[in-house]
């Protein structure tokens, strides 16, 4: 058997972030169940630890095999590494495998911006309008770059703990024609669209700071003993977060601010919720995204990338 491989450039080029959004939203519309995701498996190793992600679609089967080794930017390699498999369903035959990095820099900027495109339709917003984004990594410029291709930015404010990293990256998207600066933490409160994309396991800002009409998107930590918002704001916050199981297994944005029981008493939005227009929020409130990572949305974006690749493929020979 030979297998096709998907590198990060194929897949960058091919998979734009349009597309995938389009993908995911295509998904839950057509009835795919978030819940119904297995949870992913962790396995410590000497170096950091693996990280699997299995799922199943209409069309497909796959797994994603990732590592996480802390220790490797020192060195000059990356910290998340990873493969995907995917296979057809009916017959578990592999179909190709695929960059795993690279999947989930677009798959994660992707499912953010389709649950910001739905809240901004709540808003009646025809755009983002200012954005400020918390962190300078690959994923906080890809969630810049998927942002602006959907829902349009006016404005952009980069924040991050190292002034010169904001700067550069505040630089790069003025270049690209969006009003950009490198911003502080108190910015957020004139956003219309917060977007906190840091590895950090405490509270990046006061939620207290942000305004009642403002979107928040948290989506760089996962892990009860993480959090990128304070509970002020997920108390504050009407909440839509991409699964119930999955938020309350690992969402620390939103616990301890209530216990898993709370919330579930309370009750929690989801995605699939949101894109089918079934979220009507209280007015007056923040409203506020939360994301973990899911192995649904692994599958559905490289199915997407298998089926434009495997055509365009196709077409050449």
């Amino acid at each position: 058997m030979t297998l096709p491989y998907f590198d990060a450039e194929a897949l960058a080029t091919h998979l734009t972030p349009a597309r995938a959004v389009a993908a995911l939203e295509e998904a839950l519309l057509g009835g795919l169940d978030p819940e119904l995701d297995s949870p992913r498996l962790f396995a410590p190793l000497e170096a950091g630890e693996f990280l699997l992600m299995s799922a199943q679609s209409a069309r497909y089967a796959g797994i994603k095999v990732a590592t996480v080794a802390p220790r490797n930017p020192a060195k000059g390699h990356p910290k998340i590494q990873g493969t995907y498999l995917l296979l057809d369903r009916s017959t578990l035959t592999p179909l190709a495998a695929m960059d795993g990095a690279e999947l989930t820099l677009i798959r994660t900027p992707a499912v953010t911006t389709l649950a910001i495109k739905h809240l901004l339709a709540i808003r009646g917003a025809a755009s983002a309008g200012v954005v400020a984004v918390l962190g300078t990594s690959l994923q906080a410029d890809r969630h810049i770059e998927a942002i602006h291709a959907v829902c349009g930015i006016s404005e952009l404010v980069v924040i991050g703990r190292r002034t010169e990293a904001a700067e550069a990256l505040a630089q790069k998207w003025a270049g690209r024609g969006i009003p950009s600066r490198a911003g502080v933490t108190q910015d957020v409160a004139t956003a219309n669209v917060v977007v906190c994309a840091t590895s950090s396991a405490t509270p990046v800002f006061d939620g207290r700071l942000i305004a009642d009409n403002a979107i928040v998107a948290a989506i760089g930590s996962h892990g009860l003993d993480a959090r990128e918002v304070d509970p002020v704001l997920a108390l504050r916050a009407e909440v839509v977060v991409e699964g119930v199981a999955s938020a309350l297994r690992e969402a620390g944005d939103l616990i301890p601010a209530r216990s898993a029981a709370q919330w579930k008493e309370r009750g929690l939005c989801t995605l699939s919720e949101l894109v089918a227009g079934r979220f009507a929020p209280v007015a007056g409130k923040p409203l506020l995204y939360t994301g973990v990572g899911m192995s649904w949305e692994d599958i559905v974006v490289a199915g997407r990338a298998f089926e434009i690749l495997h055509d365009s493929d196709a077409k050449v020979h």
